[in-house]
């Protein structure tokens, strides 16, 4: 919950029991103590004992298995809860991009009473994403990896969506006249700002010259990355 909007809680709630999800809990992993990751052991426990299990009565351990869309904070689950209950260090790689988890990996202990078994798994989307809005606000929430979609396509789309909420904390950032609609000024004003700049190869009538240019693709990934940081404000993307 670290880069939500909390002030939603209750709209995110409703909308996750529509659609017949219960037992939620929001999380910052990146806490070194959140009274969340303390609740999740005793929930995962009532969940597991209101339920049929086979041959639960033998085994006296528990393993679960983390699913979720890439670049969700899987991995850095399973670690908050190994420094919570077991005060122990991180067991699973994180990164600030998806496919850092590329494999299912051994079981990994959380807790010790009850002694508790959690699996990391490599992100997972479904293999038809309906449409292309829903694909952008996955890209800008770095669960496909940017090069795949457009590092200046997940750029325009972030200028669009912090526009349109009024969200216009990246124009103090990087020094701009005013909120701006055009992508490509905004990412030359970047590029200028943070010295993203390339050096290209000119063929002329009198011969070679060299000529240099914004780097705008590094632009674009400095404004994406800013965004992710929460640098540039919240945006909701329901």
């Amino acid at each position: 919950m670290d880069l939500a909007d909390v002030s939603n809680k209750q709209r995110i709630l409703k909308k996750l029991e529509k659609n017949g999800v219960r037992n939620v809990l929001f999380t910052d992993c990146l806490k070194q103590r959140d009274d969340s990751i303390k609740k999740l052991v005793p929930m995962v426990m009532d969940i597991i004992k209101s339920h049929p299990r086979f041959n639960r009565d033998e085994n006296v351990d528990y393993c679960l298995m983390v699913i979720g869309v890439p670049n969700v904070g899987k991995s850095s689950l399973i670690n908050s809860l190994r420094r919570t209950n077991l005060k122990k260090g991180r067991a699973s790689r994180v990164g600030g991009e998806p496919g850092i988890t590329r494999a299912v990996l051994t079981k990994i202990q959380v807790c010790e009473r009850p002694i508790m078994y959690l699996l990391d798994t490599p992100g997972v989307l479904p293999p038809k994403i309906e449409s292309v809005e829903t694909g952008m606000k996955l890209a800008l929430c770095g669960t496909i990896l940017d090069h795949l979609v457009g590092e200046d396509i997940i750029a325009d789309y972030l200028l669009y969506s912090l526009n349109r909420q009024e969200k216009f904390s990246y124009v103090e950032k990087y020094n701009l006249e005013k909120p701006s609609d055009d992508i490509q000024q905004v990412l030359k004003r970047i590029a200028v700002k943070l010295g993203k700049t390339q050096r290209v190869k000119a063929i002329t009538g009198v011969g070679n010259i060299t000529i240099t240019l914004p780097n705008y693709t590094a632009a674009a990934y400095d404004f994406i990355r800013a965004f992710r940081k929460g640098e540039l404000g919240r945006v909701m993307l329901d």
